[in-house]
């Protein structure tokens, strides 16, 4: 029974509205009936390589340029990507390195007000793994090939140089007055894990911190850059600003070992995924080490552990001491370089070097030819206007870690 004012439905409408209930009712069986479909296409989806699923092919390699243009700046993660790879012997000279699948790092370096500045303590240690100066970006596309954004961070090490209640093998002194645990991690744009790579172990000298001087005005992180190599960098706070060549845990057995093994873990996390830890725990080593350096550097190839993977030693003005250390890992390890640049500072010391490899049939060369060869060790004088100051960014050249990576690059 109608009540008033209702209005008698038309047979069109009522026959619109049995067709639109049939459809629905058809299309929830269909949905339903269809389910089990489509559970397995997802399941046989995640097997599908990402590369094939997505139809995404790998970005060609673009490693920066070897210019010098704006080094003289602090750092701020851009270069020019316009210049083409270094000669493939780089890659036969570190073969058996790579790694196939694809990552990527996401953060852009940018430098924070320091923690003396925000009244915090600079030298306190920090938990391991922790950052400093950026962070991970909680979400990290996969299926890219090459870091496209450059990435430099300060991280805590459980392994790093301090804190160290160990004694002083030099003094006998126990060294317990440091606690900086941090490490200055660089990740340049365009390095790619699954290429073959280098890793430079950067030993500051006397009164330096990682920010100000190593990164800053030493410009590691920028020579690394724009040297355009596979390369990647960790530099340990050592004494933390202090005229002190404390080497800290890089004096015990397996120190160095130990501290390449945790940092093949985080250039992995800086990289993008855990997955890469295993190419970095295999790719060779060049130590650079600057003036009072020298210490962690000795140590580290006397007792560090690492064997044949330092391919090669760099001591800028740094030949202080430690002389049958450098000469004994000289001497037995022919396949690998060493370098030494020096000012009137260091040049007694090198000129003793000089003669106990002359001694055992080891050729010197007197400068640094190109390209840089296994088996090479150079002595390089520099002249009376480079200062010892400014030696990591000034030596037998501008830029000399740039210059030595190239170097290598090209044999």
């Amino acid at each position: 029974m109608l009540s008033a004012g209702s209005t008698i439905p038309k047979f069109d409408d009522v026959r619109s509205n049995r067709q639109a209930r049939a459809t629905g009712s058809w299309r929830r069986r269909l949905a339903v009936s269809s389910a089990p479909i489509f559970l397995l296409g997802v399941l046989l989806q995640g097997c599908v390589d990402p590369e094939t699923k997505v139809g995404a092919k790998a970005d060609p390699i673009m490693p920066l340029a070897s210019t010098t243009r704006g080094i003289s700046a602090p750092f701020t993660g851009k270069a020019d990507l316009s210049q083409p790879l270094a000669a493939s012997s780089f890659e036969e000279r570190f073969s058996g390195n790579s790694f196939e699948d694809r990552f990527v790092a996401a953060t852009e370096f940018a430098p924070q007000s320091s923690a003396r500045a925000r009244g915090g303590d600079r030298t306190a240690t920090l938990p391991s793994g922790s950052y400093k100066v950026a962070s991970l970006s909680p979400e990290l596309p996969n299926a890219i090939s090459v870091v496209k954004q450059g990435q430099t961070r300060l991280i805590g090490f459980e392994n790093s140089a301090f804190p160290y209640y160990g004694s002083n093998p030099r003094s006998g002194n126990h060294s317990s007055r440091y606690s900086d645990n941090r490490v200055l991690v660089h990740v340049p744009t365009g390095f790619d894990v699954r290429r073959p790579g280098v890793i430079v172990v950067f030993f500051h000298g006397h009164g330096a911190t990682l920010e100000r001087d190593v990164r800053d005005r030493q410009l590691l992180p920028a020579q690394i850059t724009e040297s355009g190599v596979n390369a990647v960098l960790v530099a340990p706070q050592l004494a933390y600003d202090a005229a002190d060549s404390s080497a800290g845990k890089f004096w015990e057995p397996g120190g160095l070992k130990r501290f390449m093994t945790e940092a093949a873990d985080h250039l992995a996390r800086v990289y993008g995924d855990p997955r890469t830890s295993e190419a970095f725990a295999k790719m060779p080593v060049v130590i650079v080490a600057y003036s009072g350096g020298f210490v962690s550097a000795a140590w580290s190839l006397h007792v560090g552990g690492l064997g044949k993977r330092v391919s090669g030693v760099v001591l800028l003005d740094a030949l202080y001491g430690e002389i049958d250390k450098f000469s004994s890992w000289i001497i037995n390890n022919r396949s690998a370089f060493f370098v030494s640049a020096y000012t009137r500072y260091t040049k007694r010391r090198d000129d003793e070097l000089v003669r106990i490899l002359q001694d055992k049939g080891i050729p010197i060369s007197r400068e640094l030819n190109d390209p840089l060869k296994p088996g090479t060790a150079a002595f390089l004088a520099t002249g009376e206007g480079i200062r010892h100051r400014d030696y990591v960014t000034l030596a037998w050249t501008e830029h000399p870690v740039k210059d030595v990576l190239l170097k290598i690059a090209k044999r």
